[in-house]
Formats: C-alpha cells, structure tokens, sequence
C-alpha cells in the first residue's frame, strides 16, 4: 500500500499528490464549480476533504491521483478512487482546473485509472455517484461506457453509474 504509482497516458502522468496540489482543490471548493460536491466549502473544510481522499493511498492502498501534463508537467487536476465511510463502494472520480476543462483530460486519466483497478485489484467494476444536476459529469461517464444503475448513492436521487472494468482492454 502506501503510496499512488505513476500511471502514463500519451498525455498525461497521474502520480501521488502532494501539498502543493492542495492549493487548486481549495479554490475548486472555494468556488461555486464546488455546488455538486456539497460546496462551496471554506479552506479549512477543503483541507479536511482533500487531506482525508489521499490518506486513503496508505490505509486501503488507492486514492486520488494528482494528474499533469506529461509536456509542461502543469497540474490538471485530480482524478481516482474514493471510498470514505459512508460511502456503498469504492468510486471512480475526477475534477479539473478550469484550464484543462474540454479537453478530454478528465476521461484520459479516468480509463487509467479504471484499467489499474481491474490489474491491481482484480475489481469487475466500479461506480460513479453524482449529483443528478452534474449533467457534465454524467455525460463523461456515459462516454466511458458506463450506464446507469439502480445501485445506492450517497443521497436520494444521486445518478450512480456502473462501470464493467472487464470490457477494457
């Protein structure tokens, strides 16, 4: 367990966090791009979220992934699995700096971290939970090939999306 591996894409290196990282998950939750994930939070609240997802790499051996550019190594944003308690099953997401938004980013390092999961961990599938007003993030984990699924969410109505990590090659 312990620390994130180094997954390379064409475009992009997903890697272990670190703290300088934090800085763009805080202005995410400081801004109202934070409104499907309970936010906007303040900086103290954001710290507590961001610290507890990647302290899950030393305590269930997967976490969130930093993702940068392979080129210019500029941070992109932050895409992996989540499992905090409270929570059905582990879940596949993601966020991007406003920068890297359309660009493709978000579902490039998402199939990565989807074909390490079944590799390491020999999982079948994995979910997605978003808030059914994230049409955007639903779209993208459509286009991943998820489809809709009558597993349980978080809250009342979240659209959870079921994704076959078998289908991938």
């Amino acid at each position: 367990m312990g620390r994130a591996p180094d997954l390379m894409t064409d475009r992009l290196r997903l890697r272990m966090p670190r703290l300088e990282d934090f800085e763009h998950r805080a202005a995410f939750y400081a801004s109202p791009r934070a409104a499907h994930e309970d936010g906007p939070v303040n900086r103290a609240m954001a710290w507590r979220i961001w610290a507890s997802e990647v302290g899950q790499w030393p305590l269930l051996g997967y976490g969130p992934f930093s993702v940068e550019d392979r080129k210019t190594a500029a941070y992109l944003g932050e895409v992996g699995i989540y499992n905090p308690v409270g929570f059905p099953e582990p879940e596949l997401g993601w966020f991007v700096t406003p920068e890297a938004e359309g660009k493709g980013y978000a579902a490039e390092a998402a199939l990565a971290v989807m074909r390490w999961a079944r590799a390491r961990f020999g999982w079948d599938h994995i979910i997605n939970i978003i808030a059914p007003a994230n049409t955007r993030s639903i779209a993208l984990a459509r286009r991943l090939g998820g489809v809709h699924s009558n597993r349980p969410g978080l809250d009342e109505g979240d659209v959870v999306i079921l994704h076959d990590l078998r289908a991938l090659a």
